[in-house]
């Protein structure tokens, strides 16, 4: 929600001229933004437009309508129809050279939608012009050039660069809490934007505060039924499942579709996502029957949805595709896996996180086939471009690697199968941790790996892990059920 800060501000200039009718309609619209009531404020947005249509296509008032309705849109998903409103009102402004601030703050707006689209190179355009105009008219350290940081901050997340997010959202995150105070929803924008790169990067322990205070502040200056604070609550919940807490996940999500629900109604894609995210726990759970309706509500949604992301649907597609392997439909599945890849290729161009989590799906659908030379050469593709984008020493690695060292295990490629045993096992205990049961069967499969070259020593030592791994999930296991 970073993206509508900037234009709202907008609006305060005109409250205090005369109360005509299109003063009145902009303030209701933009208090029933403030409250997360997106499609109330667009329907007085819509109202005082046809006002503003009237005095005349230069007219500033026109142009701050035209933004702030688009705003309302995009909060909604319509993001063609706000794409189209940006548009009309940065042309308005780039003609008559007034209102500067408002100009950046729709193209910083309008970069919002770029990037949601993976059109990264005119959303960092958009972004960088909108920064370039507010540090000549406010200074460096102002709190419209600090969003503006955050923002490109995700623009550099989605392609990868983390270093380079975190460069920015660190700037961002100074200049907020000093100009605007520890408190401000655009510092807990900030911070929820800081936990997702923790954990994508898998510092976990370092994501949660980041969350919590996120939540924290966002509840108190916004309440807790707001729109933002869900996706700070969402945020949280994923990183919970991630760590395998699904006791604490459960109540984040059900609360983040239950706000999402009352505020945006039940058919908006953000609906569908808290839904996708649900799914998502209940298939971890192995309550496939559930997790499968969840994923075709959520798929249902996006693709009646207008203007929902084709990428959101997706990742549906291979969640239910999961599903249907995890039940040995492995036809269904990867009939499945093959359509999200189609649509995440189509979108995102061949060499994208994406494309590469996709192609790992992929071959793990293929080799439950026997189809081992096409699961081969998905995770190799999949290695490739986690490489190229991440490096060769990036968590995200650790699935392709071990997924591709078990099938060469199984065809007896034992020489091959320990690199990369070796290279990817080290990524996933710093990721993991050291017991974490998923990586027990890896250890196994090493082990074997091992014996077949006659390590012996080496293999015994590894299996000891695997077996100390199994055992302590036993006793955590036993502990948690206990009365």
């Amino acid at each position: 929600m970073k993206e509508i800060a900037l234009i709202c501000l907008a609006v305060a200039a005109f409250a205090a001229q005369p109360a005509d009718e299109w003063t009145a309609l902009v303030t209701q619209a933009a208090q029933a933004h403030d409250r997360g009531a997106y499609a109330e404020s667009e329907r007085f947005y819509s109202s005082a437009l046809t006002i503003a249509e009237k005095f005349g296509p230069a007219d500033n008032r026109l142009a701050v309508t035209l933004a702030n309705l688009g705003t309302s849109l995009r909060l909604e998903g319509k993001t063609q129809q706000a794409e189209a409103l940006y548009l009309r009102a940065i042309g308005i402004w780039r003609s008559t050279s007034e209102a500067p601030n408002q100009l950046a703050a729709a193209l910083n707006n309008l970069a919002g939608i770029y990037r949601t689209n993976a059109r990264y190179t005119e959303a960092e355009s958009a972004y960088r012009e909108a920064l370039t105009i507010d540090q000549k008219e406010l200074g460096s350290d102002s709190a419209s050039v600090a969003l503006i940081l955050s923002n490109l901050g995700t623009v550099y997340q989605d392609q990868g660069k983390f270093d380079s997010a975190r460069q920015f959202y660190q700037r961002a995150l100074e200049i907020q809490q000093r100009v605007l105070g520890p408190n401000h929803p655009d510092v807990a924008s900030t911070l929820t934007h800081l936990g997702d790169l923790a954990r994508r990067e898998w510092h976990l322990q370092e994501a949660e505060p980041l969350y919590q205070r996120a939540i924290a502040i966002r509840e108190k200056a916004l309440g807790p039924d707001h729109p933002q604070v869900a996706e700070s609550l969402n945020a949280l919940a994923v990183l919970y499942r991630n760590e395998e807490r699904y006791a604490d996940a459960e109540p984040l999500y059900r609360r983040t579709l239950q706000i999402f629900e009352k505020t945006l109604g039940p058919a908006q894609p953000r609906v569908a996502v808290a839904l996708n995210n649900l799914g998502q726990l209940a298939a971890a759970q192995h309550k496939y029957p559930e997790a499968k309706e969840l994923f075709e509500r959520a798929i249902a949604i996006w693709e009646k949805a207008p203007d929902s992301s084709d990428s959101d649907a997706a990742a549906g597609f291979a969640n239910l595709a999961a599903v249907y392997a995890a039940q040995h439909k492995y036809g269904k599945a990867e009939e499945l896996y093959q359509h999200a890849l189609h649509i995440n290729t189509a979108r995102f161009g061949p060499k994208h996180l994406r494309v590469a989590q996709d192609l790992n799906n992929l071959a793990t659908s293929c080799y439950a086939r026997h189809e081992n030379a096409q699961a081969e050469e998905y995770l190799q593709q999949s290695i490739a471009i986690y490489e190229r984008l991440l490096g060769t020493n990036d968590p995200n690695l650790v699935d392709p690697l071990l997924n591709l060292a078990g099938l060469y295990v199984a065809e007896k490629r034992f020489p091959e199968a320990i690199d990369l045993y070796r290279r990817a096992l080290p990524l996933g205990e710093s990721a993991l941790g050291n017991d974490n049961p998923k990586l027990a069967e890896a250890l196994e499969s090493y082990a074997r790996a091992l014996r077949n070259m006659e390590d012996y020593a080496e293999a015994e030592k590894v299996e000891v892990r695997a077996t100390r791994i199994r055992v302590q999930t036993a006793l955590r296991a036993e502990a948690s059920s206990a009365p």
